[in-house]
């Protein structure tokens, strides 16, 4: 299979859960090209906690908005800053709570009972918007966030001491408390990724040039080589490009 996609179901009524988990299996079952991971939660608080300290970042959130610990509004709120952009549906048995929805950023708001006529539709819109983005996307923690970053989106990554700054194509950054093997396992899932000595790790799409001293990338800024690396990161460079073409 060329994706997975991972959906959490948070409503405090159980019966609605494995409703919405059967409705689910049906779906998945019509499209074999893609895989569902389908998570429950029957309390909000333990949903966003996940997000917060385990880095759990689901593709779609199907919230119920009247649970009693933590509404499925709050929780969306709560999600947003933690800065999860993930695709929220809220459901509801009241039409009252539509403005709010909005507010939170939800894809869609759904009223019970659900049914695969009134959900399919949706799934079917969020699969083909899934489809049309098909970019790598990586987790990282920063200044109490985790966030989802696109693989084209990061420049380099550059040791500093026990963290590591990651530079982004718009000139921003952020500092990340993660060792360098962490993060380069993560990126280097990409052939783009490239190590290059103990300090960096260089995104070859935004490499504009580069000699035996330094690598001058596209955000105007430019990296130096150590002794041994340039013939590896000239190889390797060529040959991202060359198996590109």
């Amino acid at each position: 299979m060329d994706e997975i996609y991972r959906i959490a179901v948070c409503d405090d009524d159980r019966e609605q859960l494995d409703k919405m988990e059967e409705m689910l299996a049906v779906y998945a079952q019509q499209h074999p090209q893609v895989e569902f991971k389908t998570d429950l939660f029957s309390d909000s608080r333990k949903l966003v906690n996940m997000v917060e300290e385990k880095a759990y970042l689901p593709d779609l959130m199907l919230l119920d908005i009247y649970m009693p610990e933590k509404t499925g509004i709050e929780a969306a709120q709560e999600l947003r800053e933690l800065g999860s952009d993930c695709r929220i549906v809220l459901i509801t048995a009241s039409e009252d709570h539509a403005l709010e929805a909005f507010g939170v950023g939800a894809s869609q708001y759904l009223l019970k009972p659900v049914s695969e006529q009134t959900l399919f539709p949706v799934l079917d819109s969020l699969l083909e918007e899934w489809g049309r983005r098909k970019k790598k996307y990586f987790l990282f923690r920063s200044e109490g966030k985790i966030s989802k970053v696109s693989a084209d989106r990061i420049v380099c990554c550059e040791a500093q001491g026990k963290r590591q700054r990651l530079y982004f194509t718009d000139g921003l950054h952020a500092v990340i408390n993660s060792t360098m093997a962490e993060v380069y396992e993560k990126l280097s899932v990409c052939p783009e990724f490239v190590k290059v000595g103990v300090t960096y790790i260089v995104n070859l799409e935004h490499v504009d040039s580069m000699n035996a001293r330094e690598a001058i990338l596209d955000i105007g800024r430019s990296i130096y080589l150590p002794r041994g690396t340039y013939q590896m990161l000239r190889e390797r460079y060529f040959r991202y490009y060359c198996e590109e073409m």
